[in-house]
């Protein structure tokens, strides 16, 4: 549930020598150097056998055309989109979470990337520094550092987009990461046009958890994702991307919409339906005026982190702000 501030765009990391350089085809000169959380790492020419460590780094390499470069994947969370099922079939998978070092090794990659610091835990696929030594790049998002002063502050949609066509520049397919950028770029600015306006509508977003529900703070996806669509993020004054909450806060301020992460892993309360009936059943939860009025919207899980899916979320949030207030 990110490497360096979220100012907009990677180039606040100092990604030099890839997309942030705005050179054509940098990744392709050698000795070219891509930066990210900190770490610089030589890339000397586009990979051939890259790995994608979980599910948004995997989309967002299938969404570039780059299944033929890949020799492995890992850590699915949710169907992959449908749209890149078919190019996903074409990958190995690794494993059925994160793939161990001598895994990850025996596949002989020359790039690994994910946008979770921890698939490069030591239990994992360790440390990307150790990669490093053996002239591996290892790259990670700009939302999930290794360390607390290098991962950013707060999600804005520029870093994610640069996050894309840093990738696209590493393999050597920058035509292909503008155009993808730019289709996500006309989507969010339809999905703000047509949200209802004015609503005054505060939101909860309901990640995981029955006992100890897990929700939306200041700095995470769904906090910037409110704010582009023109509605409040009812607990943004906490200071976490995901605090731990409790039923009797939430009742006292009493949300005018819950937004339901719907997740597949099967855990306590985490499909949409499972937290409707939570919701619905417990004798606190039960009187929200959210509750009682049905006004729920229900998004993916995985739309909630930053990634190739995080424009569907502002999409998924405006259709659903406009059904429930026209």
């Amino acid at each position: 549930m990110g490497v360096c501030l979220l100012l907009p765009g990677l180039a606040a990391c100092g990604a030099s020598g890839t997309a942030s350089s705005g050179a054509p085809n940098a990744a392709r000169s050698s000795g070219a150097v891509t930066t990210s959380c900190g770490l610089d790492t030589k890339v000397p020419a586009p990979p051939k056998r890259a790995i994608s460590l979980e599910q948004n780094a995997t989309e967002i390499m299938l969404s570039l055309g780059l299944a033929d470069r890949m020799v492995g994947t890992s850590y699915q969370t949710d169907p992959v989109l449908p749209s890149l099922a078919a190019e996903y079939k074409k990958v190995p998978v690794l494993a059925k979470q994160y793939p161990s070092h001598e895994a990850v090794l025996a596949k002989e990659p020359d790039f690994l990337y994910s946008t979770l610091s921890s698939a490069y835990a030591d239990e994992a696929a360790g440390p990307r520094a150790d990669w490093k030594k053996l002239g591996v790049p290892a790259y990670l998002s700009v939302h999930d550092c290794e360390t607390v002063k290098l991962t950013a502050d707060e999600v804005r949609f520029d870093a994610i987009f640069n996050e894309v066509k840093d990738i696209a520049a590493i393999f050597g397919v920058e035509q292909r990461g503008e155009k993808a950028v730019k289709d996500l770029r006309v989507r969010l600015d339809r999905a703000v046009r047509e949200a209802p306006k004015n609503t005054g509508a505060k939101l909860m977003w309901y990640y995981s958890g029955t006992t100890t529900p897990y929700i939306a703070g200041h700095g995470g996806l769904p906090s910037t994702v409110s704010k582009q669509v023109g509605v409040d993020n009812a607990f943004d004054d906490i200071r976490q991307k995901w605090p731990a909450g409790n039923w009797e806060e939430i009742a006292e301020r009493d949300p005018d919409v819950i937004v339901l992460a719907d997740l597949t892993r099967g855990g306590d309360g985490d499909s949409a339906e499972a937290k409707k009936r939570f919701l619905r059943a417990n004798p606190v939860t039960s009187q929200l005026d959210a509750v009682r009025n049905n006004r729920f919207i229900v998004v993916p899980g995985s739309a909630m982190d930053p990634s190739i899916r995080s424009v569907s979320l502002a999409e998924q949030l405006s259709k659903g702000l406009t059904a429930l207030y026209g």
